[in-house]
């Protein structure tokens, strides 16, 4: 567990590893009303054991602003570029955009996967492109992803 405070409150992030978060439902309902729907694959998938962050240099994480559920994110095993990981299923509620929770979900995220890979990928929707660019991603259309970061690039 990562605790830290920004502005005022508590920010902790924590790995989600045997159930979603009780929020989540939250979370989801936010996501698909902004038209994304990745949340509800996720949850179709981890209730299936599709896609649950277990294999070797996977995590996904929760981020809590005191013990409110803010946003998620997690790293898979790249399923098209032998090698990568890539980043998967990242949601930040639109009241804790720009508070730093993104930032710090993605940069431990990044810490880890740099840990067993130099590579890690992601797909970006439209509206994140420059958040994942500010944090040193690259534009790369290929192989299912529109971005990728190599571990040559610092944070």
């Amino acid at each position: 567990m990562i605790t830290e405070v920004q502005d005022g409150r508590e920010m902790r992030i924590e790995p989600v590893v045997e159930k979603l978060p009780a929020e989540f439902d939250i979370l989801r309902a936010e996501a698909r009303a902004e038209d994304h729907h990745f949340l509800d694959r996720l949850a179709n998938d981890w209730r299936s054991g599709a896609m649950q962050f277990t294999e070797p240099g996977e995590a996904f994480l929760a981020a809590y602003s005191g013990d409110t559920l803010a946003g998620v994110g997690g790293l898979t095993i790249d399923p098209v570029v032998p090698g990568a990981l890539r980043m998967r299923r990242f949601y930040v509620r639109g009241s804790f955009r720009r508070s730093g929770i993104a930032r710090s979900i993605a940069t431990t995220l990044l810490n880890k996967a740099f840990k067993t890979t130099s590579v890690v990928n992601l797909n970006a929707a439209l509206d994140s492109i420059p958040f994942w660019e500010s944090l040193g991603f690259m534009p790369e259309q290929d192989a299912g992803h529109t971005h990728v970061l190599r571990r040559d690039r610092t944070l």
